[in-house]
């Protein structure tokens, strides 16, 4: 089983290959490019040129204020990060915005729509604000030349087959597990997207029933209102448990009740993973996200042992792998929209 010495060791290649690889991907004199990463929880800004990646900023994502708040953070944040990179804000010529969704469109410009950050579309009662979007591609497009705007588990994917585990592999997948579940898709050599954008959000598919199980979207039994680190945050504190840090390290001291939770969560994970395999008839999937990363010697070996045996004829093979770009996964996956 690999050690948590490991794990901190694989992470820090992981970082040094992804730079590396940007600057490969850099051409000499290429002027910088900004990636914004924006999750439920947090806001991340770098910046990459020829020189590497640089000049990182990192927030809690605003979740209060007008509607408008969120923009103005990454605008502030872009302007912060160029002033650490050293960087003239009129050099930028490209942004990539890998960003959790869903998206609606609003004149042909993206906008959050999701209820981990609109507070106004969320079936919860720990509401932070009233929003039902949050502008995002309009305001970013006023202040910057080029601007690509991507949801996160597409953006990831599109990292993860240019540089990590996923090259060279044409039926694929990207799924981070975190605050929410993310998935990006890849079938035939084609990255799927749909309409809005939105191709890929299989954490509201429904796994089982469980009427305490209250997701934000206003479903119960769906993937993220069961798995997700804000779901473990909700569901396991009366245990003793108050967020999945808690758990997984009570997994590691020894606890067999905690061992027991998360043998449950990745049973679920495992079907959801099991059931992208099968609709998609899937070669390999890319595991991120904070969730999963931090705590990948304990997850990966269940979510392995859950498809052994289970419709052998479309799971015998396909590979269960960490991301190749470890914690740089967000950082890449913006500026994957963008290199090139």
């Amino acid at each position: 089983m690999t050690s948590q010495a490991d794990c901190n060791s694989m992470t820090n290649r992981s970082i040094a290959k992804s730079d590396a690889a940007v600057q490969l991907l850099m051409p000499q004199g290429q002027l910088p490019v900004v990636g914004v990463d924006i999750g439920g929880t947090k806001v991340s800004v770098v910046v990459a040129d020829a020189q590497g990646i640089r000049g990182k900023v990192t927030e809690p994502t605003v979740k209060q204020g007008t509607h408008h708040a969120l923009a103005l953070q990454v605008i502030r944040l872009i302007h912060q990060s160029c002033q650490l990179a050293g960087v003239s804000e009129n050099e930028v010529v490209r942004v990539g915005v890998s960003a959790c969704g869903p998206f609606v469109l609003r004149d042909g410009a993206v906008e959050l729509a999701g209820p981990n950050i609109c507070g106004g579309l969320s079936k919860q009662q720990n509401r932070t604000n009233d929003w039902t979007t949050a502008p995002l591609e309009a305001l970013l497009k006023a202040e910057f030349r080029c601007v690509r705007v991507e949801n996160d588990g597409v953006a990831a994917l599109e990292a993860e087959r240019r540089w990590g585990v996923l090259q060279g592999v044409d039926h694929c997948a990207y799924v981070t597990w975190s605050t929410g579940i993310g998935v990006g898709l890849c079938v035939d050599g084609r990255v799927l997207r749909g309409k809005n954008g939105n191709a890929g959000h299989a954490g509201h598919t429904y796994v089982a029933t469980d009427d305490q199980a209250l997701c934000g979207c206003g479903l119960v039994g769906d993937l993220e209102s069961l798995v997700s680190g804000s779901a473990m945050a909700r569901r396991f504190v009366a245990q003793g448990y108050p967020d999945a840090t808690a758990l997984f390290a009570a997994v590691r001291s020894g606890d067999g009740a905690a061992a027991l939770i998360v043998d449950q969560l990745c049973d679920l994970m495992g079907r959801a993973l099991f059931n992208l395999v099968v609709t998609l008839d899937l070669q390999r999937i890319s595991l991120g996200g904070s969730v999963f990363l931090h705590n990948s010697a304990q997850i990966l070996p269940r979510l392995n042992g859950f498809l052994v045996g289970k419709l052998p004829a479309l799971t015998r093979g396909v590979e269960l792998v960490p991301a190749g770009l470890g914690a740089a996964v967000g950082d890449c996956a913006a500026l994957a929209l963008v290199i090139g």
